[in-house]
């Protein structure tokens, strides 16, 4: 793989005063197509120019990755968007002061159902409703963590069926990589996960897909790279240094449709995703079967730096995950969205790093339309988390159920 075009200035700061503080770190990551930007970054030259040394780990669960992030066994890692403010927050936890210093990902997650549900004729979100509140069926769904992004794909999509996902159906979480056995074993109905397990369970007959993440929310935010606000504090330039090398990582990904090739086929091995590259790499380039006999390119693939439009932390992003915690009953409270965000978004340094590279810093406040056509801009984040018809929003707030 080819180095990415650097500013002849970039890396002066790499033997002086902002030299890394710090500079072998451990990186996690999950068995999942949208870790590439990190193992690109590891194994093919785009950290040691700033004099970082990665050590990529992977890891069994969310939880797991939580935990030794929490520990300092971990320096830093792959993290779901919502799952950072969970912990933040402390959410099913001790809360944890966190940082988010770029996102990694937009699109590329999928809500699977079963073989049997579609032998059912279950095969859309019409459908799935009727055969939910109108045959009795009481069916069990899979996410991935409680506050993490793939909860709040399946919750959204659920409820704009009309489903109810705390009270009508079974929610379950279930690791990533567990997924396609846990369908084919007939213990889930259906799961949200990111790829390539939606794929893998089309290719091995286990399933179909239902709806992307992208159908849900064009160009949604997905993960980010995390740290605690500790390792931001205790060293800057280490992490300063650690956002570059992953914003070249990220732009070399996206620069061709060879370099998505080539990185489709390094992620699939068995150190990695240990997935078949036929289950990675063609939604990698945005190419989707969905096990229905539908095929299409698809307009929102997965992106990894799109100009430097998929790498800002932007502040609306994380407002809404708090936004929909307080639908589902997660926050008895509203919180302070913009502050929260402003503590854990380490906007200055992605603008110090995004400049460096000449990467372009969009607005940190964007706005976007979803699938049931409520417009999101985080202009007024309680009232839009009150806004909708399925919640569980609690009576102790003053809000009736």
């Amino acid at each position: 793989m080819s180095d990415s075009t650097r500013r002849s200035d970039v890396l002066d700061w790499v033997n002086g005063s902002d030299a890394p503080e710090k500079s072998v770190l451990n990186l996690g990551f999950m068995a999942l197509t949208d870790s590439a930007s990190l193992i690109v970054a590891a194994t093919q030259g785009f950290a040691q120019p700033y004099g970082l040394t990665l050590n990529l780990q992977r890891q069994a669960s969310w939880a797991t990755l939580r935990d030794k992030l929490l520990s300092s066994e971990l320096d830093a890692a792959q993290v779901l968007y919502g799952q950072i403010y969970g912990t933040h927050l402390g959410i099913g936890g001790p809360a944890t002061d966190m940082a988010i210093l770029m996102g990694l990902n937009q699109n590329g997650q999928a809500i699977n159902l079963s073989a049997q549900l579609m032998q059912a004729g279950v095969t859309n979100g019409e459908a799935l409703h009727q055969h939910v509140h109108h045959d009795g069926a009481k069916l069990t769904f899979a996410q991935t963590f409680p506050t993490g992004t793939h909860a709040m794909w399946l919750y959204y999509w659920l409820a704009s069926n009309g489903i109810h996902p705390l009270e009508d159906v079974r929610t379950v979480v279930v690791p990533p990589a567990q997924m396609v056995e846990h369908l084919q074993a007939q213990r889930i109905d259906g799961f949200c996960a990111g790829g390539p397990w939606g794929a893998l369970a089309v290719d091995q007959n286990q399933g179909f897909t239902v709806a992307t993440s992208q159908s849900i929310w064009a160009d949604h935010p997905e993960k980010v790279l995390g740290v605690t606000r500790e390792f931001v504090e205790l060293y800057p330039n280490t992490a300063r240094a650690l956002t570059m090398s992953v914003l070249e990582a990220s732009r070399f990904i996206d620069e061709n449709p060879e370099n998505k090739r080539s990185t489709a086929k390094l992620i699939s091995s068995s150190e990695y995703l240990n997935a078949p590259l036929s289950s990675v790499e063609p939604r990698f380039l945005g190419h989707y079967q969905d096990g229905l006999g539908n095929a299409w390119a698809d307009p929102h693939p997965l992106h990894f730096h799109a100009g430097g439009a998929v790498n800002m932390p932007y502040l609306s992003d994380g407002m809404w995950f708090m936004s929909q915690f307080r639908r589902w009953g997660l926050l008895r409270e509203a919180p302070d969205y913009l502050a929260v965000a402003q503590q854990i978004h380490q906007l200055e340094l992605y603008r110090q790093a995004a400049t460096a590279l000449d990467i372009k810093i969009p607005a940190p406040m964007r706005s976007s339309t979803l699938m049931d056509g409520k417009c999101w801009d985080g202009l007024d984040p309680e009232r839009y988390a009150k806004s909708f018809d399925l919640h569980a929003l609690s009576t102790r707030s003053g809000i009736a159920n």
